[in-house]
């Protein structure tokens, strides 16, 4: 976390304060070599063994970073609030303005409001007066996020584009690209969400082209990937966190952004369906970021609960989420499914309706960035609800997905996205659920087509099962057969078990039922017309009568709704039966 505004190396040459000779002046410049090279595990061992006496601000300042990449937040921000004392008396406004607003900035990391508070209040206090400097792009973007947060957008973007002017006027592309971040995000809270997610493109590709230095190439790269989540782009999160992981495998050992970034890549794997992947993933993510980011690392464990739920590991799932809870995460959808899971559906539809209370009016507050969490919450309701019997319930879940929906495609100029999936997943079930055949159908073929071109396998093979429910109830017992393996096929490779097992006995299920309510009589008869019997053939076959052969047919033709051997051949042929 090195100063953008003066480079560390050189603070620590020109350091002020106790005059440093001999061993310590050759230590100090061991330090200035590893701070240059970004080793930062051996700029921390080196001035963490010095005498505090003979260290000047500077010296403490790059201690600061070196904690701070090394995950010793605590340590960081003892060794910053040195440097700005430091800093303070000797009155250099521009670095105690910086040092106070990276104090602000660390503590409200770490969820200490009122020390941040204090410490945003010093920084405009030593930079307020000062001539412009690049320091006071700092101050302009909290007056961004402050004007953002109470609505008023014209002011959160004028402020956001004075950031940009003045970077770009001090020759800091580092601060600059954090101004473009800044102006995607009042975009994003606007409502105008496409323009937003463009905006944030800009600053992501400055990452990724090398542009910035370390400390702000991770910061954009944290920043656009929780909005690319937040705002349900799957695509975008996805090819922005295989770039951001490609940056952390390159950098050193030391990088305090590897389980910030980790914890995005999570969540992707998981949707894409690479669980084992996704659950190592998840366990190195808690390991970074527990000591330092618990908050965070409540996300990794949220989600390794989610998968070990459908892998049938429910006792694990619910430890999972206990750990996410217990770091300041709610558990939910996944632990009400998992109630439901255990055979607790009371408990389930409870748990979820104070959920979705307590999210109430959240979904649009932050001009959608809620809105995918409210999205699976009702999801969930409607499949509880469903498996309740409360089909009321149900409609009024789908109702409000749908309007979340229709908004999110006003707001992202698109349709194709996961709100869109989930919405026609839900309402395909209640359409199944109340006998509406024909809309169940559109829903849940539109709902696999947007699963499927997702790359979301879990999601889709679910609508697969409900499909082939309502395949069959249409009378297409093939395509129910059909829709059925392949879910069983899913849910195998992605190691859901209590699924694939579903499923299996569907199919078993599916090939032993006699197709359009023939008996087995008629399913004989059907074989031998499909062969091109005559009647007479058939009844020597089958050692009956001819009239009874005529009977029989005139049974068959009438429960498949045919009028000609030709078509009863033909159906004989599609239903596997010829």
């Amino acid at each position: 976390m090195a100063d953008q505004t003066t480079d560390t190396g050189q603070r620590l040459g020109r350091a002020t304060g106790p005059a440093v000779v001999g061993t310590t002046a050759k230590t100090v410049r061991q330090a200035r070599d590893a701070v240059a090279r970004e080793a930062w595990a051996d700029a921390y061992s080196i001035l963490n063994g010095l005498d505090p006496a003979q260290l000047a601000p500077d010296d403490f300042a790059a201690f600061a970073d070196a904690a701070w990449w090394t995950s010793r937040i605590e340590e960081s921000i003892a060794a910053r609030m040195r440097a700005y004392a430091g800093y303070a008396a000797a009155g250099a406004a521009r670095r105690a303005g910086y040092c106070a607003w990276m104090l602000f900035y660390e503590h409200q990391l770490a969820g200490r409001t009122a020390a941040a508070a204090g410490w945003l209040r010093r920084a405009r206090q030593h930079l307020r007066d000062e001539p412009e400097c690049a320091e006071q792009c700092y101050l302009a973007w909290m007056d961004t996020e402050e004007a953002q947060q109470r609505g008023a957008f014209d002011d959160a973007m004028a402020s956001a584009r004075r950031m940009a002017d003045i970077a770009r006027r001090c020759g800091s592309p580092d601060l600059y690209a954090l101004s473009i971040q800044a102006q995607a995000g009042v975009l994003l809270a606007q409502g105008r969400v496409a323009e937003g997610l463009e905006l944030l493109d800009d600053a992501m590709c400055s990452a990724m082209a090398g542009e910035l230095s370390s400390f702000f190439t991770g910061w954009i790269y944290c920043l656009g990937l929780q909005r690319s989540m937040a705002f349900a782009d799957l695509e975008r999160a996805a090819e922005w966190t295989d770039a951001a992981m490609r940056w952390c495998a390159a950098m050193p050992a030391e990088n305090n952004f590897r389980g910030l970034c980790r914890v995005h890549r999570v969540e992707v794997l998981e949707l894409r369906g690479n669980w084992p992947r996704a659950m190592t993933e998840a366990t190195r993510t808690c390991e970074e970021l527990l000591p330092y980011e618990g908050r965070m690392a409540a996300e990794a464990f949220y989600v390794t609960g989610d998968i070990q739920r459908r892998r049938g590991d429910l006792a694990a799932a619910e430890a999972a989420y206990e750990r996410s809870h217990e770091l300041g995460r709610d558990p939910q959808p996944g632990l009400a499914l998992l109630r439901l899971a255990q055979g607790k559906a009371e408990a389930s539809a409870a748990a979820l309706r104070l959920a979705l209370a307590g999210e109430e009016g959240g979904a649009g507050a932050d001009g959608g960035a809620g809105c995918l969490g409210r999205c699976r919450l009702l999801a969930a309701q409607a499949e509880i609800s469903l498996a309740l019997g409360r089909l009321d319930q149900a409609r009024t879940a789908v109702d409000e997905l749908d309007a979340l929906a229709r908004d999110w495609q006003r707001r992202r100029a698109s349709e194709t996205t996961m709100l869109h999936a989930t919405a026609a997943s839900a309402g395909g079930a209640v359409a199944f659920a109340a006998r509406d055949l024909d809309r169940a159908l559109r829903l849940l073929h539109r709902a696999l087509a947007l699963w499927l071109e997702l790359a979301v396998p879990y999601e889709a093979a679910q609508v697969r099962m409900t499909l082939a429910a309502a395949d069959r109830a249409a009378g297409d017992d093939e395509g129910a057969r059909m829709e059925l393996r392949a879910a069983r096929e899913a849910f195998e490779r992605l190691g859901a078990a209590p699924d694939a097992r579903r499923a299996a006995a569907l199919l078993d299920s599916a090939r032993h039922r006699r197709p359009g309510g023939l008996t087995a009589r008629e399913i004989q008869v059907l074989r031998l017309v499909a062969a091109g019997g005559s009647n007479r053939s058939i009844a020597a076959e089958l050692v009956i009568s001819e009239h009874t052969v005529a009977r029989h047919l005139n049974n068959i033709f009438a429960k498949l709704d045919v009028s000609s051997r030709a078509a009863a051949t033909a159906y004989a042929y599609t239903h596997g039966l010829a």
